[in-house]
């Protein structure tokens, strides 16, 4: 099973794969034009790793707090992708995972897992 991190609300741009017992990832940074090319990015570091993307079994998506841009524009992506692939996707909050303290991006699958995080649901919480 090969999964995806999306983290656009945050100060970086952040992708992550997780594929067997390996991680990759890679950041960019969190701008306007970003944004607008994350279909892009996401391609990109998929073929870097030589990747495709019908080969995803999940993806996980950040779904706030944080910029109203980077959480919009990664929401809609991964629902396009959903709707064109028919991958599942989870659209966590850091907020979620009340009591962890220390965790690392490759345990939000566990983490969306123990704590329920339902499937195929976006529910964005957007900073003021």
């Amino acid at each position: 099973m090969i999964k995806l991190i999306i983290d656009a609300a945050r100060d970086k741009v952040f992708l992550m794969i997780i594929k067997n017992n390996n991680n990759y990832y890679i950041s960019h940074e969190n701008n306007k034009k970003n944004y607008e090319k994350l279909t892009l990015l996401i391609n990109e570091f998929l073929k870097s790793k030589n990747i495709d993307l019908k080969k995803i079994s999940n993806i996980y998506v950040n779904r706030g707090p944080g910029s109203f841009a980077g959480i919009r524009n990664s929401l809609s992506v991964v629902k396009a992708i959903h709707l064109v692939n028919k991958i599942d996707y989870y659209c966590f909050s850091f907020n979620d995972f009340n009591g962890q303290k220390h965790f690392k991006y490759e345990d939000i699958p566990i983490l969306c897992k123990k704590f329920k995080v339902e499937k195929n649901l976006i529910n964005p919480i957007y900073s003021g």
